[in-house]
Formats: C-alpha cells, sequence, structure tokens
C-alpha cells in the first residue's frame, strides 16, 4: 500500500499507548485500534510506522514492520482467547530440539555441552525435566513435565504468546523460548543455540546457500520476538 501519512507519534490512551499517524488512531487490518501496553512497545512500533515506505506515497508492505505484525496478532487473534495459543506453543515440549542429540560423538558433545543446562535449567526454574535420546526416534516426555511447561507458557500475556509462536517454530525448541523469555539467553544466543547442528556440519562440509538464507530469517524472527518479549513487560 502506499504511505499515506507523514508522521507517526505515540499518544496515551484509556487503555495504555496508542499510534497516530497525522493524528489518526493506527487500526488494524481488522479494523480494531492498535492499544499496547507500554510506552516502550508503542514507541517501538510508531519508530517502525515512522520509517516504513521512507516518505508519503511511497509503497510500503506489512513486511516494513514485523513488530507490528506481532502486535497485531496479539491484540486481533491471541487476547480475546489466548488458550488455544498456549496449548500450540506448549505442544514443541513433546519433541524439543534439545533432546535430540546426535549419533556422531564429536557433536553429541557439542550438543550436551551447550543444551544441556538450558534443560537442566527448565528442570530446575519450571519443574520440568526432560528425557533425552540419541538418534531422531521420538522419545515420550513425562505428563507432569509437559503441564509445568505449559503452565509456563500460559503465564505470558498475549504479546508474549505472540513472540513465543514465532520463535518456538524458528527454533523448533520450546526450552529456547522460555529461557529467551525469562532473560536467561538473548535472541543472539538462542540463534546460536537452535542452529549448532547446522553449523557443526558447515565447518567440515562448508556453507549451504539455502541454509544460509534460513539462519537469517531464523535470526530475524528470533530477534524481532525477542524485542517484543521485552518491551511488552
Amino acid at each position: 500500500m502506499k504511505r499515506f501519512w507523514d508522521q507517526a507519534a505515540v499518544q496515551p490512551v484509556e487503555a495504555g499507548w496508542g499510534i497516530a499517524l497525522d493524528g489518526r488512531p493506527l487500526r488494524l487490518p481488522g479494523g480494531t485500534t492498535l492499544h499496547l501496553p507500554t510506552r516502550p512497545l508503542a514507541e517501538a512500533v510508531a519508530e517502525e510506522w515512522a520509517t516504513a515506505g521512507g516518505a508519503k506515497g511511497n509503497e510500503m508492505s506489512m513486511e516494513d514492520v514485523p513488530l507490528t505484525r506481532l502486535v497485531g496478532t496479539a491484540v486481533d487473534r491471541i487476547a480475546p482467547d489466548p488458550a488455544p495459543s498456549a496449548t500450540a506453543i506448549a505442544e514443541y515440549g513433546q519433541s524439543d530440539l534439545l533432546c535430540y542429540r546426535a549419533e556422531d560423538r564429536r557433536l553429541a558433545a557439542l550438543q550436551a555441552e551447550h543444551w544441556q543446562p538450558l534443560l537442566d535449567w527448565a528442570a530446575l526454574h519450571h519443574d520440568a525435566p526432560l528425557r533425552v535420546t540419541t538418534g531422531i526416534t521420538h522419545v515420550a516426555q513425562s505428563e507432569d513435565a509437559l503441564r509445568a511447561l505449559h503452565a509456563a507458557v500460559a503465564a505470558h500475556s498475549p504479546f508474549g504468546l505472540s513472540a513465543l509462536g514465532i520463535a518456538v517454530p524458528a527454533m523448533g525448541s520450546l526450552v529456547l523460548g522460555l529461557a529467551l523469555s525469562a532473560g536467561r539467553i538473548d535472541a543472539a544466543e538462542a540463534h546460536r543455540l537452535a542452529v549448532l547442528d547446522e553449523t557443526y556440519q558447515e565447518s567440515f562440509w562448508g556453507t549451504d546457500a539455502e541454509a544460509a538464507v534460513r539462519r537469517t530469517r531464523v535470526a530475524a524472527d528470533i530477534a524481532v520476538a525477542a524485542r517484543l518479549l521485552e518491551l511488552s513487560r
């Protein structure tokens, strides 16, 4: 669409903070006026719209406003009934990336060194010990651990669920997502751990162009999710 505004600004509203485009409230595609819980989040969203498209009359797309897309999902899709989103995210605990170790001993040792501390953290912090296996054969997790992980996910606000909803599938790990949310790791570390297998293989076989593009996309998803988690608190 064409940019129809010159300025994007934050304004206080009864429900928190809103965004005004040349004085007119920013509305989501469904028509809802966007209200945000914190001023830092509103300022970040306003900044996206201040730069999207460059200048009035230029073309812009929703790809220019990734944070807005996530908060829009939180407000329009998750907030009316958060339970289905929490359940969908929590299901990643059943096959968490960190629980599947390589048969290659060197890679398995690297995985244990870098992944096990986060599984230990999940066991202690969330009372959710997860079982580890070798290879790709599914390992069943205890119902108690899965319930604990579900409770940890469900404790998030709609904005936190929106962030986890993009970060957890991108990484293939609920534990990494919860650690990111808790500040146990940052976005760069979460990405490094999520692609540990790929970067190990590339150290022997060289860089795969398609995989590198995918990793860049994953890194961007994790970064915007981490930003939303931080700004919405």
